[in-house]
């Protein structure tokens, strides 16, 4: 079975799944658990018969593998079942000695063909090998990385979660929260079900998700990037305090400020060259147009000039940050001010 990129390999996993031909060989990895949790469960549900997970699952963990033990696994003859299927989770598969390799390449070529062996990265960041290994292990099994969906996959996916807690909403509002509490459809999930319990009427609304939604600092940020465009310095500093309250660091705001900033940037490009929200959507990979319609509002109130100096300006006080041994918060509210000071 041959790896594939990123949805590509998700969307030939999720075929096997449906029609039940498995590979014997897979890497789980990437940012986003539900959906990689969610294969996991389904294959077990597809692998291993429920009251037979004694005999026919093996799970091991990767730190100080034991890799005769992962070989007695997977050449274990399934129980009552067609199947076996072993999960390894966390063990560092292209970073491990060469003896290890070989060893790895000898189990993974004489898999059987009721066995199915998955690597799971978990906590353990994912790595991409290089050289005659690697190729090996893209040939022999799938390189699977979960990533955040397309946005229509993603709307119509929160839609799906809110009508299963007999609820409504329409795309106006996901884009809101999808904005609001990030793309990861893990964290999504639970502000779904507290937004949901929260509502009362049948439609959520966006004092609903205001109201008990927790955001991401990425949407906390943009509110100052959002007030900086709009000219509205005294709002910027007021959420700038509030992040400060909550003990957020410096360093961590201005790299999002800075992306921010170089979003408004491009947003200004985007209306010079005559073009529109989508551009810009497309440009930055973004998950939802509510984002995208702020950034373009606010360049119209922006020069090109003053977006780039605000770039540089971001870029210098990143360096100062981390060079000249200052306060970073007064670094931060300096920069603040020379932006208000045009």
């Amino acid at each position: 079975m041959a790896v594939k990129k990123s949805n590509g390999a998700y969307q030939e996993l999720r075929k096997a799944l449906k029609e039940g031909e498995f590979g014997r060989l897979y890497v789980f990895h990437g940012e986003e658990r539900y959906l990689l949790e969610d294969s996991l469960k389904t294959l077990r549900k597809k692998l291993v018969p429920e009251g037979m997970e004694e005999f026919n699952l093996h799970l091991l963990e990767g730190k100080g593998l034991d890799l005769n033990r992962l070989a007695e696994a997977v050449d274990s003859v399934p129980m009552m079942s067609e199947h076996t299927l072993t999960i390894v989770t966390d063990f560092d598969l292209f970073g491990c000695k060469e003896a290890d390799k070989e060893r790895l390449l000898q189990v993974f070529s004489d898999l059987p063909d009721y066995g199915c062996l998955v690597f799971v990265y978990d906590t353990l960041p994912y790595k991409i090998g290089r050289g005659k290994y690697q190729e090996q292990v893209k040939k022999l099994g799938s390189i699977v990385e979960f990533v955040s969906p397309s946005r229509s996959d993603l709307l119509d996916w929160v839609r799906r979660r809110f009508a299963a807690l007999d609820k409504k909403i329409d795309d106006s509002e996901s884009e809101y929260l999808i904005f609001l509490c990030g793309s990861l459809m893990t964290g999504l999930l639970a502000e779904i079900g507290k937004i949901a319990s929260y509502a009362k009427g049948d439609n959520i609304t966006r004092a609903d998700i205001d109201a008990v939604a927790e955001p991401v600092l990425e949407a906390q940020v943009f509110d100052i990037t959002d007030a900086v465009g709009a000219r509205q310095f005294d709002r910027a500093f007021t959420v700038l305090s509030e992040l400060y309250g909550l003990n957020q660091e410096p360093i961590m705001i201005l790299a999002i400020l800075g992306k921010h900033l170089r979003q408004l940037y491009t947003a200004r490009l985007v209306l010079e060259s005559g073009q529109g929200t989508g551009a810009l959507m497309d440009m930055w990979n973004m998950k939802t147009d509510w984002q995208a319609k702020k950034l373009m509002k606010n360049a119209r109130n922006c020069s090109l000039e003053w977006c780039r100096k605000a770039i540089v300006l971001a870029g210098e006080t990143d360096f100062a940050m981390k060079s000249s041994g200052r306060n970073s918060e007064e670094l931060l509210c300096e920069m603040m001010l020379k932006l208000a000071n045009g």
